[in-house]
Parts: structure tokens; sequence; C-alpha cells
């Protein structure tokens, strides 16, 4: 999925001509269709093609921005037409207020549909929507004294201001043009970088301090909009409407449509709308031969779908970043800017961990563990592997509930809160296998994890890219922020993993394995990096299996084997402890260390 924000950053300067030649053709067509008459054929063609657009990009937030798939895009289409249909003709309201009453329905039902899927994804996600589909349908066709059954509502009037089909059209390409502008900009709001966050990995998104289900619900919300306002509009603009023009059929219409033209683009969404819309028209001479039009209709859309699988808009995208890899002038980070706030507090334990456990069935991964953090230090969680250790850091962080047990951040009890709520609260982490959002850049990353509501670096965006780009001159990556994070390597990522963690400015670091697939180069680099964030006073918690690497950093150390707690305290005596000896090193002390 192909947008202007998974762009390297040479291209994205260049596709603000591709905006402006959207807004240009809307210009164009809206003075074009106030001035000049319309053949009512082609007007009709036209008015079509502008509410669908509107109700698809919807579908290009909920999809292409959030990653959610949606099946019931006719059925919030079908809401919003029927709120005017029925308010106009049965009870007389103003048109005006039809369309208000209809985008509140629309949005309170998309709501609903997000916050009932919010633990479904893929195939389940998808039969959710398509059984509410078939409902609102159902009730469309059968509930006969409101919805006048399969007869539809007829005589459906048009606002004042627009009751010639030419003003009307050209009310519905303004509409289209402001939303497809908000569309755009979109992505590049925190709101959009959540979704984009999410879609990408919703882990790493909800760690980052991403509300995820409030984010989901959201994007629900704003596609059901704009499907209820395409299909105000659409009600307007026929005068007629019925059960069978908001089929399970039309929302597969609706996503072909977002599917064919690009799904992560509002043009890409008016493209295919268009094309969807011309090309039955433009094969009409076909229709004397009976299946051959179909049969033609059906074949270019697959070829277009199989030969550009980011859908035609996407393509073009592409195919012009061949003209866009001009090189991205550096902008310039203070890494000594990168401020802290690990080392203020009001006692020395920045974490208290008392009998945490947690068993999944039978299986006590963690068993009644309990230790304490003091401010400032770096403290090491280390055992053999299936010791407990992740599953201690999943549920510190709070993607595990804990069974039992209490963790106290900096004196205030997290145990119930979920991961972003902890990420607001100071608790900053990274991941063994890492979890970056491949869609954007290395600033834009880190970003993501500066823009929380617990940072004090605050809300606007010259404040958070700033506070971004001096996290990534920290780790050392300051002259590559502006890359797209699918170009550096393993060793780099993982840096870039860390910025975005010191960004959020926690007041608990918690790494879980950042030595893992490191070469020897690169595990030096980390134990460097790691001392100089101690220096700033940021306490850490770090699970690792190099003995060279925890040594070297650790003040104190935790061992655990079997989910329990085996030893406690500073690194010669732990790594001493005959019990550490057996299970961890495998063999009895022969030195001290």
């Amino acid at each position: 999925m192909t947008s202007i924000t998974d762009a390297p950053p040479a291209v994205r300067r260049t596709a603000p001509f591709g905006l402006l030649g959207y807004v240009v053709l809307a210009a164009v067509v809206v003075y074009y269709a106030a001035t000049h008459p319309f053949d009512g054929y082609i007007t009709n063609i036209l008015m079509q093609a502008a509410t669908y657009s509107v109700a698809v990009m919807g579908l290009t937030v909920v999809l292409g921005l959030c990653g959610q798939i949606n099946l019931a895009q006719a059925a919030f289409f079908g809401l919003g037409a029927y709120a005017v249909g029925l308010g106009t003709v049965d009870y007389g309201l103003n048109f005006w207020l039809c369309v208000g009453l209809g985008l509140v329905l629309v949005v309170a039902a998309g709501a609903f549909l997000g916050t009932s899927t919010l633990r479904l994804g893929g195939h389940y996600l998808a039969m959710v929507t398509i059984s509410f589909q078939q409902i609102v349908t159902l009730v469309m066709v059968n509930w006969i004294p409101m919805t006048h059954g399969p007869d539809g509502v007829s005589r459906i009037p048009r606002p004042g201001l627009f009751t010639s089909a030419q003003g009307y059209l050209a009310f519905c390409v303004t509409v289209l043009a402001v939303v497809g502008y908000m569309v755009w900009r979109l992505p590049a709001s925190p709101l959009g970088r959540a979704m984009r966050a999410v879609r990408d990995n919703e882990l790493a998104a909800s760690v980052a301090g991403i509300d995820v289900q409030r984010t989901k619900v959201t994007a629900f919300a704003i596609c059901a909009s704009l499907g209820g306002l395409g299909g105000a509009l659409f009600a307007g603009g026929f005068a007629y409407v019925s059960p069978d023009q908001f089929s399970f059929a039309e929302s597969i219409v609706f996503l072909t449509m977002v599917l064919l033209g690009g799904v992560a683009s509002p043009i890409g969404a008016v493209v295919g709308t268009g094309l969807l819309i011309l090309i039955p028209e433009w094969l009409r001479f076909l229709k004397s031969v009976p299946g051959l039009y179909l049969a033609i209709y059906g074949l270019a859309v697959i070829l277009i779908v199989l030969f550009m699988p980011d859908g035609i808009w996407g393509w073009f995208s592409q195919w012009t970043r061949r003209f866009g890899r001009a090189a991205v002038a550096a902008v310039p980070a203070d890494a000594a800017a990168l401020e802290l706030r690990g080392s203020v507090g009001h006692n020395n334990e920045v974490l208290r961990v008392e009998g945490l456990a947690k068993h999944f069935g039978g299986l006590k991964a963690v068993d009644g563990v309990s230790f304490t953090v003091k401010r400032g230090s770096v403290h090491a969680l280390i055992g053999p592997n299936g010791s407990g250790k992740t599953t201690t850091l999943n549920v510190l962080s709070g993607i595990y509930t804990p069974t039992a047990g209490k963790m106290v951040l900096d004196g205030t009890d997290v145990s119930n809160l979920p991961p972003h709520r902890r990420t607001i609260a100071g608790l900053g982490r990274t991941f063994q296998n890492i979890r970056l959002f491949r869609s954007m850049t290395a600033v834009e990353n880190v970003i993501i994890g500066a823009e929380h509501p617990g940072n004090p670096v605050g809300k606007a965006h010259h404040a958070l890219d700033a506070r971004a780009r001096a996290a990534l001159a920290f780790v050392g990556l300051g002259d590559r922020a502006d890359e797209m994070v699918t170009s550096f390597s393993y060793g780099h990522q993982r840096l870039i993993e860390i910025a975005r963690a010191l960004a959020g400015n926690p007041t608990l670091l918690l790494l879980d394995e950042p030595a893992a697939g490191l070469n020897s180069t690169e595990k030096v680099e980390l134990t460097g990096l790691l001392k100089r964030i101690a220096a700033k006073g940021l306490t850490i918690l770090i699970i690792d299996h190099d003995m060279t690497l925890v040594s070297d950093v650790a003040e104190h150390i935790t061992v655990l084997n079997f989910g329990r707690r085996i030893a406690d305290g500073d690194p010669v005596s732990v790594l001493n402890h005959p019990d550490v000896v057996t299970a961890y090193l495998g063999s009895e002390p022969d030195a001290p260390h």
C-alpha cells in the first residue's frame, strides 16, 4: 500500500504537485458545472463519481492508514442516504439538519462497530463487518413502516441553494475536494501517524504510547462519517434511494474502487472510483453480446490489480520515485540537547515489583518474583532460556496481564494500566525482535515515541521533530534521520528503536535483548551507548544473554530460573552464586569475577 507518507522525502517534496493538480481539476469541474449545463446523463455519471468518491475515501482512512478492513461501507453510505431521504420526505426536516443527523448516526454506528471488533483482525474482522452490512440491508428491506421497504424513498428534495443539477454537482465536487484535502493531510498529523503506527505494528504502537483501541475506533468513525456523507449527497443528487443500492455487493464495489486506485491515497480513491464507474460506460456497446461485457470488465479489473498491486496511483507514485532520488540535506541535530528526566524523583526507587506472577494455564512462566530497581542505576535481569525474563518484561510493560503481584513505577501503581498508560507514566521499552514502523522514516518513528501525552516536550511539531532528531543524534544516526527505516542495517534499526524509546522521556527504560543479532563491533558500540544513557541519569532495566555486556554495564543483577528469582545483588556476588553458576553458567565457579 503506497501513500505519500510512505515515500522518501525527495518524492514527498514533489507530491504536492499531484495534490495541486487534483485541486485545480476539482476547481475546473466546479466552475464548468456551475456555468455550463451538462447533458443529464453526464451529470448523473459525475454525480455518482463524486458521491461515491467521498465514501471510498473513508476506506482510505480505515484500510489504507489504519490497516483495518471494512466490508460494510455501503451500510454507512445507505444510513446517510436514508437519513436525508426519510428526514426530508417523511418528516419535512431541513436538508442540512438531516445531513447532520445522518452523520451523528453513522459515526455512532462506526464507533460501535470499531469497538466491537477491537480484538479481531483479518478474516474475523471481515466477517463481522459483513454481518453488520447484512443486518442493515435486512432492516432497510423489512422495516417497511420506517424505511418504505423495497419501494424505497422517492422525491427527495435538494437544498434550496443547489436545486439545479448543475449547482448540486458543483457543490458535491467542492465537498469532495475539501474531504480529499483533509484525508491527504491526515497522515502527517498526530492521529494519522498513530493510525500508520497501528497499521505497521500494533504492539510497538501501544508501547510507544498510542491508545490502539481509541485509534481503531476513531478510524472506523471517520470511515463511517465519510460513507454517511457520501450517502447523504447521493440521496440529494438522485432524489431516490432503495435498499438494493446499499447491499453487500456495493460494499465490494467500494472496496474494489479503493484497491483499484490506491488504498493509501485520496487521489487513488478518486481515480479508482472514476474508473470503476466509467469502464462500464465505455463498454456499453458490448452489452448486446451476452456475457462479453462482464468478461471484459472483470478482466480489466483483474489485470490492473495483478500488475498494479498498490493500485493505479500507487503504481504512478512508485514510477515517479525514479525522478525523486535527489539527496536530502541533513537537518543539524545536537546530541547534547537530549534531556532525560530519569534522575529526578521523590525516592531512590524507580520500580518496585512485589510477588509478580504470570501463569499460562498450568505453566508458571513467572512465579512470585520480587525485586527493586534503584534510581539512576543499570539493573540487569538474566537467566537461562525459558526462565521468564521476557515474560516479566511483557508483564511490566502491560502486554500481559499479571496473574498476581504488584508493580509500582516511580510511586505510581501501574499493575492494571494498559501499555500506553504505562508509557505515559514513564515506561519506555525496546523489543528483542525489532519492532519499527516500516512505512516511515527514522525521524517519523522517533516522533511517535516523543508525542505521547506524558512527554513534557509538548505537542508542537517543531518541538517533537527537534526532540526526535536529538535522540537520533544521540545514538549516532542524526545525519540519516530522513531516510526510510527499511534502508538501515539491522544494528542501526536497533539504535532507532532505542532512540524512539529515549524520545519519550522515560523514567525507566526496559531493554529486551538489545545485543541480539549484533556483531562484535556493534556490541562494543552498544555498550558505549548504554553507558552514555546511564550517564544522563536514566534508569535502565536490561535483559541480555551477553554476559560481557551485562558485566560491563550492570550495577545490580537479578537472576531468574524457571520463573523464580534465585539471586539478587551486585554483579560479583551474583555471578559467583552457586545456584547461578549451576543454572545459568553451567559450571562451578573457579575464581571470583
